[in-house]
């Protein structure tokens, strides 16, 4: 049977895991749903497209481009920040680099709980699904947006010592602290014994052999 800490533990890296295994799918939506908006788009400049029938839509057809000036702009910007910020979310997850977050992106970094990662997931996660998208793109950004969700309540729950909580190393740590513990604890034991037995042995007299052959 596990102590309660293990469990938490435990919990808590499955969680990670969720989250990046999230984060990566909508990293590698973003590239699909992005080559698919610009093959959509040069389709519709080379022709492919009746313009007159398209003039009337909002969007492209078979895109998530607006059909407005600079749309296919603002659509690929759109994407490579996705793109990014799954990037960035994904190595705070991974804690490397420690230093970079720590002292840059703060909210990010060791000291900090991961209700604002929440935030950003849930944030990618509506981005994604405010576009009429393919099932890929959108199971990934129901995920991302799930697990962003999950994050925030772990938040507010462990607050800032969910990440020393959930660190492999301080866990492995507390564990060899435990495990010393145990052996001082064992060997303070082992002492005691060994004392009280010299004790038990000199307070047992052994016979004279001079009285025994006198009678």
């Amino acid at each position: 049977m596990l102590p309660a800490k293990a469990y938490i533990f435990i919990s808590l890296n499955a969680v990670r895991a969720l989250s990046i295994i999230a984060l990566l799918l909508v990293f590698s939506s973003s590239i699909l749903v992005m080559v698919d908006d610009i093959e959509a788009v040069n389709a519709f400049i080379n022709g492919g497209s009746n313009s007159n029938s398209t003039i009337n839509y909002d969007y492209i057809q078979n895109s998530t481009v607006p059909n407005q000036p600079a749309g296919v702009f603002w659509a690929v910007l759109n994407r490579l920040l996705i793109i990014a910020q799954t990037v960035v979310l994904i190595l705070s997850e991974l804690g490397w680099p420690a230093a970079f977050f720590d002292n840059f992106f703060p909210v990010l970094g060791s000291n900090f709980g991961v209700g604002a990662l929440g935030v950003m997931q849930c944030l990618i996660g509506a981005s994604v699904l405010s576009h009429f998208v393919k099932v890929f793109p959108l199971v990934s950004g129901f995920f991302l947006f799930s697990i962003g969700c999950l994050n925030i309540l772990i938040g507010l729950i462990f607050r800032e010592q969910v990440k020393s909580t959930r660190s492999i190393l301080s866990f492995r740590d507390r564990a060899e602290d435990v495990l010393s513990s145990l052996d001082k604890t064992q060997d303070t034991f082992n002492k005691y014994r060994m004392g009280g037995d010299a004790e038990m042995g000199l307070s047992v007299k052994e016979p004279d052999p001079a009285a025994h052959a006198r009678t």
